[in-house]
């Protein structure tokens, strides 16, 4: 199950056998039930989790009482609240499996150790992190430049097989609209 890890990492830095065996024995590897939190708001995220298979996301819960999905996380994908993790505080933020998941954990003070001790892990978590910001960026501009209808067809194409895997519901939250205007959307009625 780390070889889908140990891939992606491949791709931005290349580790010595002896560096895989360490990172090996730190990693904590789990199968997570679809609807499961990793996070609940209030808690302090303390993990960052690598998405081996499946998929996860992001919410908060509005001041309305509804879902507001911010993020995805599909294979080969990160999530966790970085604020929280960083500053050790409680989150503003549920992360939950939206399917059944192979979910690889790293706690915030395993990987601290590991930074140290093999110093070119730092640099496949800092582009992988830049990555993720220019994500969110972009995700951002969207959302103030496209029309709903246009950021709904603009992600589709970019994303058909993943459009198709998530609830409507979930898609059209991140997308910023209803579920009925996803409806009308889908059904050409817009």
């Amino acid at each position: 199950m780390l070889t889908p890890l140990l891939d992606h990492i491949e791709k931005f830095i290349k580790l010595e056998l002896s560096e895989i065996d360490i990172l090996e024995t730190c990693l904590n590897i789990s199968k997570v039930k679809k609807k499961e939190h990793l996070l609940q708001e209030g808690q302090v995220c303390n993990r960052l989790y690598f998405i081996v298979k499946g998929c996860a996301r992001q919410y908060i819960i509005n001041s309305k009482g509804t879902e507001q999905t911010l993020q995805f996380a599909i294979e080969n994908w990160w999530i966790t609240d970085y604020l929280s993790y960083h500053n050790n505080t409680p989150s503003s933020f549920y992360i939950q499996t939206v399917e059944n998941c192979e979910v690889i954990a790293v706690e915030k003070g395993t990987l601290e150790s590991l930074l140290i001790e093999i110093p070119k892990l730092e640099r496949y978590f800092r582009i992988v992190s830049q990555k993720s910001f220019g994500a969110a960026q972009m995700r951002i501009k969207f959302l103030f430049t496209m029309s709903a209808e246009e950021r709904y067809h603009h992600f589709n194409n970019l994303n058909p097989d993943f459009v198709q895997r998530v609830p409507q519901y979930m898609l059209a939250s991140y997308l910023d609209f209803s579920a009925e205007f996803m409806s009308k959307i889908r059904a050409g009625k817009v």
